[in-house]
């Protein structure tokens, strides 16, 4: 019999996938729907200043990736003031009256890490007036749990840089934000294949959200199917319990009674 797991909840929205993808460095919007399928994903983060949500005359995005299907999460990609990555969700919930967003607030162009500062004001502001916001973060511990004091509703601290593919870089720190929190912890920017969804979801993260590390492999699709499976693992292992690391071996069979 194999071990009941809860849904991962956000704002009160119910979701069987862990994985969230992106929709940017595709080839096209087609190699992207069927990327989101391979995954498995219930939501798709959708940069609202790079992809094209309105314009009938240019392909769309909608067209291949069904609103009615998946949860849009536009985000704030490419803002570096509070005030871009505010006005930026304002268009994204008048043009598909989104209310549950991504808010990043980048300090520079070479790193993407996050301004924490312009971040914090950002979320104040946006939770004010009626957002859901999932935050991109870094991960401070401290600066994690003021972000979920004031209300956002899950903490997104990045395992490595953006597009960076190295992997979950301090484990400790995203463990330790996963302890203090009372809001869904995913991990955000920097997986670059299946073993590190796992290492995400085995430390306790309730999802993983990644682009580059589908979208750029050889084989986006393939890629897809194994995170898919890979955060379906990890959260097995997580909610299994792993055993106790040890120094010294510790033989399988009992040694008493040896003939």
């Amino acid at each position: 019999m194999g071990l009941k797991d809860e849904k991962l909840v956000i704002a009160g929205r119910e979701f069987s996938s862990r994985l969230i993808v992106g929709t940017g460095k595709y080839k096209d919007y087609a190699e992207n729907a069927a990327a989101a399928e391979a995954a498995g994903a219930e939501i798709v983060t959708v940069a609202v200043r790079r992809v094209n949500l309105t314009d009938k005359d240019e392909p769309m995005l909608v067209d291949y990736i069904d609103p009615k299907k998946f949860t849009y999460l536009p985000n704030t990609a490419g803002c570096f003031t509070g005030e871009d990555a505010v006005r930026t969700l304002r268009l994204a919930r008048e043009a598909g009256d989104w209310t549950l967003v991504k808010l990043e607030v980048l300090g520079d162009e070479k790193t993407l890490y996050p301004n924490m500062p312009e971040t914090l004001r950002a979320a104040e502001l946006l939770i004010k007036e009626g957002f859901e916001v999932m935050v991109y973060c870094s991960d401070d511990p401290i600066l994690a749990k003021q972000l979920e004091d004031i209300g956002c509703c899950a903490i997104m601290p990045l395992a490595a840089p953006i597009g960076s593919g190295l992997g979950i870089q301090n484990p400790v720190n995203i463990r330790l934000i996963i302890e203090q929190a009372n809001v869904p912890v995913l991990v955000d920017a920097g997986v670059g294949t299946a073993s590190d969804a796992a290492i995400a979801m085995e430390l306790g993260c309730d999802g993983v959200l990644m682009n580059t590390a589908i979208a750029e492999a050889k084989n986006p699709i393939l890629m897809a199917e194994a995170m898919k499976n890979a955060v379906i693992a990890g959260r097995q292992a997580y909610l299994a319990g792993r055993m106790q690391k040890r120094l010294y071996a510790d033989p399988s069979s009992p040694i008493g009674g040896l003939i």
